[in-house]
C-alpha cells in the first residue's frame, strides 16, 4: 500500500472482482491494486446520485402518495359512498400495515435472494394495480381487500430502500440520501393535497371525486414500472453507469470503511446465524421500540390529520389546501435533521431528542386548547404544523440503524423488523382515535403524548448502549493485537486516504467485505 498526496493504492481481492459480470471483465490476480482519489470519490458519488437516487426518490414518493390519498378521499365522499360505520374507517387505515407486518419475514428473504432490479418493479406494479382497482370497491369488505394488497406489495419498500442505500453509499453520505427519498413524505403530502383539491373539482357522471383520485394515482404508479427496470442496477459490481472495470473497483473501494460487508459476492446467501444475532442484540429491541412509538404516534397525522384540520372549522377544500404548507414543513424538517446529523457527525441520537421537543409541544397544544373558539385557531394550527417533525424521526432512526448494523442478512432482517414495528404502529395508531371523539380526539392525543415521552427515554437508553458496545469493541481489538482506537473514515465527508482504514497499518480494513456482522468484525465502530 502506498499513500501520496491524498492518493491511495489498495489491494483488491479476487472476491471483489468475481461479480463484475457486465461491462469490461477483470481477470487480474488478487495482487492487483486500484488507485482512488478524492476526485474519483466525488465523481462516482455524483454518478450514483444521478442514477440510483432519483429512482429511490420517485418510487418512495409514489408509495407515500398512494397511501396518503386515503385521508383526502375520506373528506371527498369515500366513507359515505362505501357506507363505512363506527371504526370501519380506522380498520381501512390499519389493514395495509397489517399486510405489511404479515409479509415482513418474506421481505427480508426476498431482499437478499431476488435481484433488486427485479424485486422493485414487481413491488411497484403490485401496489399500483391495487390502487387502480380501489375505485371499483363499493363495500367495506372490498375496500378492505384492496388496501390489504396495497400494503402487501408496499411491505418490502422501506427495507429494500434502506438496504440499497447502505449498498451504494458511505455512512457519512447515508443520512442525506435517506432523507432524500424518505423526505418525499412531505412532497407527497403537498402533491396529494393539491391533486385531491384539483381532481375533486372534476365533475364526472360516472366516477366520484374519491374514485378519480385513486384511479389517477394508481395508473401513475403502474406507468413507472418500465422506467424502474430500465434504470436500476443490482449492485456496485455490475453497475452499468460505471463504464469501466476500474470505476467499479473504485466504487467498491470507497465503501470499504463502512465495514458492513455488503459488497461481497456472499450477499446473495441468506445466513441464519446472522438472523440469530439480530434477536440477541439489545440495540435491535431499542430500535424496534423507536419505530413502533414513532409510527404509532404518526397516525395523528397520517390517518386523522385532515379530519383534525376539518375539526378546526375549515371546509373540505380549505382543509385540503392547509395540508400543503404542512407538507412543505415536513420536507424541510426531514432534510434539515439529516443535514445536521451529518455535520455533527455522531449526532443522530442527540438530533432525535431535539426533534422530539416540537412534537411534544405540538401534541400538547392540540390536547389542551379547546375547539370552537376562533381565538384558538391559530395556535391549534401551529400545534398541528409542529407534528411535521414526526417525519424527521424516522429518517434519523433509519440512518442510525444503517450506520450501526453490518452483515447483509442482518441488515435486511433488521430493516424488516423496523418496518414490522412501523406496521404495528400503523395498525394500533388509528385505533387510538375513535370517530366518537371528534372533532378534538382528546383521548387519542393524550395517548400520543405518552408515546413520544416514552420514545425519548428509549433514545437515551440506545445512546448508553452504543457507548457500551464501542467499549467492548475496543477490548476486542486490543485482545486481537490491534489499536484500541480506530479512526472512522466512513463518517468523513471527504475521502481521505491517509486517515482511511488501510492507512492505519496492519490488515485494518481487510475484513470489510467478508459479510461479517458488526459483532463479528472488531473493526466496526458504532455511531451515536
Amino acid at each position: 500500500m502506498a499513500v501520496d498526496d491524498g492518493v491511495i493504492a489498495h489491494k483488491v481481492s479476487a472476491s471483489d472482482l468475481k461479480d463484475m459480470e457486465d461491462g469490461p471483465q477483470v481477470t487480474e490476480t488478487e495482487n492487483q491494486r486500484v488507485t482512488l482519489t478524492e476526485e474519483d470519490n466525488r465523481r462516482i458519488l455524483r454518478e450514483t446520485d444521478l442514477t440510483i437516487l432519483p429512482i429511490l426518490v420517485w418510487v418512495y414518493f409514489l408509495q407515500i402518495l398512494d397511501k396518503t390519498v386515503l385521508g383526502y378521499s375520506a373528506i371527498f365522499g369515500l366513507r359515505e359512498d362505501v357506507h363505512l360505520k363506527g371504526n370501519q374507517y380506522s380498520l381501512i387505515g390499519s389493514i395495509a400495515p397489517i399486510a405489511q407486518l404479515a409479509w415482513q419475514p418474506f421481505s427480508s428473504i426476498l431482499i437478499i435472494k431476488v435481484p433488486h432490479r427485479i424485486l422493485m418493479p414487481t413491488l411497484v406494479l403490485g401496489w399500483g394495480i391495487a390502487q387502480s382497482l380501489t375505485p371499483l370497491c363499493k363495500t367495506f369488505s372490498a375496500l378492505l381487500a384492496a388496501r390489504f394488497f396495497l400494503g402487501l406489495f408496499e411491505a418490502g419498500c422501506l427495507p429494500l430502500f434502506s438496504v440499497i442505500t447502505a449498498h451504494w453509499y458511505r455512512r457519512s453520505e447515508q443520512p442525506v440520501r435517506v432523507a432524500g427519498w424518505y423526505g418525499t413524505n412531505g412532497l407527497a403530502t403537498i402533491v396529494a393535497a393539491a391533486l385531491s383539491f384539483g381532481l375533486a373539482k372534476i365533475h364526472s357522471p360516472v366516477l366520484a371525486s374519491w374514485q378519480i383520485i385513486f384511479l389517477f394515482t394508481g395508473l401513475l404508479t403502474i406507468v413507472t414500472v418500465p422506467f424502474v427496470y430500465w434504470k436500476l442496477d443490482n449492485n456496485v459490481h455490475t453497475a452499468r453507469f460505471l463504464m469501466t472495470a476500474q470505476d467499479k473497483l473504485k466504487a467498491v473501494e470507497r465503501l470499504r470503511a463502512n465495514n458492513n460487508g455488503t459488497s461481497d459476492g456472499e450477499a446473495h446467501k441468506f445466513k441464519w446465524a446472522q438472523v440469530g444475532e439480530v434477536f440477541l442484540d439489545v440495540k435491535t429491541y431499542l430500535f424496534v421500540a423507536m419505530s413502533l412509538a414513532n409510527n404509532l404516534g404518526a397516525q395523528v397525522v397520517n390517518t386523522f390529520g385532515p379530519l383534525i384540520l376539518s375539526g378546526l372549522g375549515f371546509d373540505n377544500h380549505k382543509t385540503t389546501l392547509l395540508n400543503i404548507p404542512f407538507g412543505a414543513v415536513q420536507y424541510v424538517v426531514i432534510l434539515g435533521v439529516a443535514w445536521t446529523s451529518v455535520k455533527v457527525r455522531s449526532g443522530k441520537g442527540v438530533a432525535l431528542l431535539v426533534v422530539l421537543v416540537p412534537i411534544l409541544a405540538g401534541v400538547t397544544l392540540l390536547y389542551v386548547l379547546p375547539r370552537g373558539d376562533t381565538s384558538h385557531t391559530a395556535p391549534l394550527l401551529v400545534g398541528y404544523y409542529f407534528l411535521a417533525f414526526i417525519f424527521g424521526c424516522n429518517t434519523l432512526v433509519v440512518s442510525w440503524i444503517l450506520a450501526n448494523t453490518a452483515g447483509s442478512t442482518k441488515s435486511s432482517v433488521m430493516m424488516s423488523l423496523f418496518n414490522a414495528a412501523s406496521s404495528a404502529g400503523n395498525i394500533i395508531g388509528p385505533l387510538l382515535f375513535d370517530t366518537a371523539d371528534a372533532p378534538a380526539y382528546t383521548p387519542g392525543l393524550k395517548a400520543t403524548l405518552g408515546v413520544y415521552s416514552m420514545m425519548a427515554a428509549v433514545v437515551l437508553l440506545q445512546l448508553a448502549n452504543l457507548v457500551l458496545l464501542n467499549k467492548m469493541q475496543e477490548k476486542k481489538r486490543v485482545a486481537n493485537g490491534k489499536p484500541a482506537k480506530l479512526h472512522d473514515a466512513s463518517m468523513e465527508n471527504k475521502f481521505n486516504a491517509a486517515q482511511g482504514q488501510e492507512g492505519q497499518g496492519g490488515d485494518i480494513g481487510s475484513r470489510a467485505f467478508l459479510d461479517l456482522t458488526d459483532r463479528q468484525n472488531d473493526e466496526f465502530i458504532y455511531v451515536y
